[in-house]
């Protein structure tokens, strides 16, 4: 792929651990080997528990000095509200939707950035239909994101774990980490995960 068609900020894996406390979640982006071994702090962000999640915003560092992405909805308490994902300037790089029709079975969100659209689907519909109908917290949740031909944009996989961790692989260089990043958190959060 040229460099023309790369995204800004484009990182092949990474991952996002949320680190939960009575008062907030806590999502740390790190950008990661091909292990998923965290090598590097990319951003952070902070949501109150209990709180609306129409808007997220990720920062720099712990000091939360500097917004650098962030992700919100355009309406309002509406559940087919499509969030925007914003840089650190306010520009939009991106856009995500759940399609509420096609959760139903299988949790399915609307992607797109610069040069790409795309679908995501949970891999794996059993897990999907257990996660709603249980309250078992440790159920594996993976999510393929594909483009109109089917070819790969980005994956989220959480492991069965307690905690939780999610390991992004983005083997389409034209998919921006923030845009993966913000999906990744949204699908946490979205999910009242």
């Amino acid at each position: 792929m040229s460099a023309e068609t790369a995204a800004e900020m484009y990182l092949p894996h990474f991952v996002v651990k949320q680190k939960l406390t009575l008062m907030v979640n806590r999502y740390e982006v790190s950008e990661s080997d091909e292990s998923g071994t965290p090598t590097r702090l990319m951003a952070l962000a902070e949501q109150k528990r209990m709180a609306f999640k129409e808007q997220v915003t990720f920062f720099a560092d712990a000091g939360k000095q500097r917004a650098v992405f962030g992700f919100k909805a355009r309406k309002k308490l509406d559940l087919n509200a499509g969030y925007d994902i914003t840089d650190e300037s306010g520009a939009q790089i991106g856009y995500f939707k759940k399609d509420f029709g096609a959760s139903l079975m299988r949790s399915t969100f609307h992607v797109e950035g610069p040069g790409f659209t795309g679908t995501g689907r949970e891999r794996n519909q059993v897990a999907g239909l257990l996660r709603r109908f249980t309250e078992l917290d440790f159920i594996p949740i993976h999510f393929d994101f594909v483009d109109p031909t089917g070819s790969p944009l980005f994956s989220v996989e959480r492991k069965m774990s307690l905690g939780d961790r999610y390991r992004v692989t983005v083997p389409d260089q034209r998919v921006d980490f923030r845009v993966a990043a913000a999906v990744a958190v949204a699908l946490d959060a979205l999910m009242a995960r």
